[in-house]
């Protein structure tokens, strides 16, 4: 069992027992690993496990009893062992006797790193550690002790070093550093450990150390009770609502990130190894949070509109207006890129969530600052998202290292005809043009009423009514009832395999009234729909494997997107079954919905069948029930009376049950919601005036 804590873009991922010792085990900052060894033994064995749990996001405690081992009797010392993570690393031991008679005990912390890239180690993780899929690990680096500090320092040239602080001499023999300790009953042994990663080379001192630590815990402690204090509080009787909400407020705190070139807090993709700014999950998972304020997304889409690409760039798939893909750091941007555009789709939702801010805030001002990129994102759309001129928007790779698939379902082999084969680029993905057709009657929409361009709102309006008829007549397949095929080949074919995709397309607004039924019958059918969700790919196609990562799987963001997409069809059923099938899926999972999980059918697993290499926390993922609750009481923002509506069915379904929602903000005022007897209310909130 792994266990994972993290600070930002910092982050730690022990064993149970606390220790670092394995291929992806590590403590990572700046997409390198500064420690990849940092295990505990008494008396040169490792003692046993009593009990461990994460404490916050951020901290740890691991409990454990002495190994009966030179001499010792069993149970006759525990060990605990309490873990924080700021901007490094720093660990409490405490040793106490608990036997009648004093004790002698060797205690020794063996401490290593190789300063690989994040991405060497996170390979280790997706091969399951076969060694004969995984590239090699760097060879550990030897340790010196300099000035009371224990260092490592790497030897391919870079500046970086970890430096390693001991509150206590020990004796230092090359990475191991060794305590003889004596106990009376009763009596307890403490040490503090602080692990500082350096990636520049800079230097520090155990004084030093001693002051940043003192500081860290304490800010990384306010950030979290302000962010809690920020976000909406919910009451509900339908415990796994309650429960999961509250476990995405958790994990969405510990996904925040500032980003050395964005100076502003932005969700990073994923726990463990996405702990990066990505376009497409940032905006989405800003969309899907919106109910937690507007924050968020204005950083998301200044930062995105600060690293948008300027120049043509085929090495890292960029070309002017186009949105990132992927922002690395350290090492990791070595083996990879610093940034990386190979998206086709961020780019449209860029637009998107620039205008769902503006629906929820009508801050004109912002949308004003941002015309310039948007102006570029729309060229970019017209000027290079459409690679052979056919009026859709499609993505080829350029770059020899990049992405072979580049929507966001970027596995190499995500798309796949109905009968197994694969398609040849340039590809255009269904959703992508959904996401299209949106942004251009949303930023109509912005043009008309903030930017005052009445030219350039009639030309978007009339771009995205051509775009619907262009796609309606390209896409629809009439097989099987009647659905979207996933995208076109290069070859302008129908790539006709049955997927999840469509779900996105209700959500863009794309079908047509005639096309709903069909396109909601197919996502619910029993080919799609598992019984926990719906599956990214049809059992009936060739490609489907309940255990593929993009081709049968079901995974939570996707999902909300298409709950979204048929509620904004009048489809309230098929939404809520969805909001409800994922909130009994969640409590499977502690209440934390992983990036993916199997599709098995429900009635053949008494239970969600986990992915192996699922990330979790991952950003999208810890935001579906914020969007399932916003969804289930029909929330959504009315820009003309300043007001938040909502437009859920008369009366919901009994297993809702009650609740309170209180303090979401919209038009920078705060909102209560209700729900009782199957009715939603939402009332502006009254401020408290008086003692």
């Amino acid at each position: 069992m792994a266990f994972t804590i993290l600070e930002g873009s910092t982050f730690c991922i022990s064993d149970e027992a606390g220790n670092l010792d394995g291929a992806t085990c590590g403590f990572f900052t700046s997409d390198t690993r500064f420690l990849s060894r940092f295990v505990l033994t008494v008396n040169g064995a490792r003692p046993r496990l009593l009990s461990s749990a994460k404490v916050d996001y951020f901290s740890a405690a691991f409990y454990l009893r002495n190994p009966v081992a030179g001499g010792l009797d069993p149970d006759a010392v525990t060990i605990a062992r309490e873990r924080f993570i700021g901007d490094g690393l720093q660990e409490h031991v405490v040793v106490r006797n608990h036997a009648r008679r004093p004790v002698e005990l060797e205690l020794a912390l063996e401490v290593a790193t190789d300063f690989a890239d994040i991405f060497a180690v996170k390979h280790h993780d997706f091969t399951l550690g076969d060694p004969e899929h995984a590239a090699p690990l760097p060879e550990p680096v030897p340790a010196s002790m300099e000035d009371g500090v224990l260092v490592l320092a790497d030897r391919d040239g870079s500046e970086a070093l970890t430096q390693i602080v001991f509150s206590e001499p020990g004796e230092v023999d090359g990475g191991s550093v060794r305590y003889a300790i004596a106990l009376e009953p009763g009596a307890s042994w403490a040490l503090r450990v602080d692990v500082v990663a350096a990636p520049d080379g800079r230097r520090t001192s155990p004084d030093a150390v001693e002051r940043r630590f003192g500081g860290e815990l304490s800010r990384v402690r306010s950030s979290l009770a302000a962010w809690r204090m920020q976000v909406p509080q919910l009451r509900a009787t339908w415990d796994p609502l309650a429960l999961a909400f509250d476990r995405s407020v958790a994990d969405l705190a510990s996904l925040r990130m500032t980003d050395g070139r964005a100076d502003a807090h932005l969700f990073a993709a994923g726990m463990p190894w996405f702990m990066a700014v990505f376009g497409r999950d940032t905006l989405i998972t800003c969309m899907q949070t919106l109910l937690f304020g507007p924050e968020l997304a204005r950083n998301a889409l200044t930062a995105l509109a600060g690293l948008q690409a300027t120049e043509d760039d085929p090495d890292i798939d960029a070309e002017p207006g186009k949105i990132v893909h992927e922002v690395r750091n350290g090492k990791g941007a070595d083996a990879w890129f610093p940034c990386y555009y190979g998206t086709v789709d961020a780019t449209p939702l860029f637009l998107v969530l620039l205008s769902e801010v503006w629906r929820w805030t009508d801050d004109a001002p912002f949308v004003r600052s941002l015309r310039e990129p948007a102006m570029r994102a729309l060229a970019w759309i017209d000027e290079h998202g459409d690679l052979d001129g056919d009026g859709f928007v499609e993505y080829r790779r350029r770059s020899a290292r990049g992405l072979v698939n580049q929507s966001w379902k970027d596995s190499h082999n995500s798309q796949l005809f109905a009968d197994g084969r694969a398609a040849e680029p340039p590809i255009a993905p269904c959703e992508v043009q959904g996401y299209v057709y949106d942004a251009k009657l949303r930023t109509a929409e912005l043009a008309r009423e903030v930017w005052r361009d009445r030219e350039l709102a009639e030309r978007l309006a009339r771009e995205a009514a051509e775009l619907a008829a262009r796609f309606d007549e390209a896409f629809w397949c009439d097989a099987r009832g009647g659905y979207y095929a996933l995208a076109l080949d290069g070859e302008g074919r129908r790539v006709d395999s049955l997927t999840s995709n469509i779900g996105h397309l209700l959500w863009s607004g794309i079908v047509p009234e005639h096309r709903l039924d069909a396109v909601a019958d197919r996502l619910m059918g029993d080919d799609l729909w598992s019984g926990w969700g719906v599956r990214t790919m049809s059992a009936a196609d060739a490609g489907y494997s309940p255990l593929e990562y993009h081709n049968g799987t079901v995974w939570p963001h996707d999902n909300s997107l298409i709950a979204w997409g048929l509620a904004r069809a009048g489809r309230w059923e098929e939404a809520l079954r969805i909001v409800r099938r994922l909130v009994e899926a969640a409590a499977h999972f502690e209440h934390q919905l992983p990036e993916v999980f199997a599709g098995f059918f429900r009635l053949d697993t008494p239970f969600p069948i986990a992915y192996p290499t699922a990330a979790r926390p991952q950003a999208w993922a810890a935001a579906t029930p914020v969007l399932l609750l916003q969804i289930l009481l029909g929330l959504a923002p009315n820009r003309a009376m300043h007001a938040l509506e909502t437009v859920a069915p008369e009366r919901l379904p009994s297993w809702a049950g009650a609740l309170r929602l209180s303090g979401v903000r919209a038009f920078d005022r705060p909102w209560n919601v209700a729900l009782d007897d199957g009715r939603v209310r939402v009332e502006e909130a009254v401020a408290h005036v008086g003692p």
